[in-house]
């Protein structure tokens, strides 16, 4: 099992992680909320916008780790 410090050390190290995970969720959550509190959609419409946001977290995901891998091969290539 592992200590408290090995979990804090890694809480730490993946910090801004964590924080970015968490304001996509409340982001989402809220938008999806207020969309159909002012809509008034079918229930599996809302649902599906929520799953949806599974989806919208991989693609977020995905493509900041491949911005970020474009951006640091950039200084090899002449412009």
């Amino acid at each position: 099992m592992t200590g408290v410090r090995e979990r804090l050390e890694t809480a730490r190290d993946e910090r801004w992680g964590i924080l970015t995970d968490l304001a996509f969720a409340i982001v989402w959550v809220t938008m999806v909320e207020v969309l159909f509190q002012l809509v008034d959609g079918p229930t599996w419409a809302y649902y599906l916008c929520m799953i949806s946001g599974i989806v919208a977290y991989f693609a977020l995901v995905t493509s900041s780790a491949l911005a970020t891998a474009d951006g640091e091969g950039s200084g090899d290539r002449d412009h």
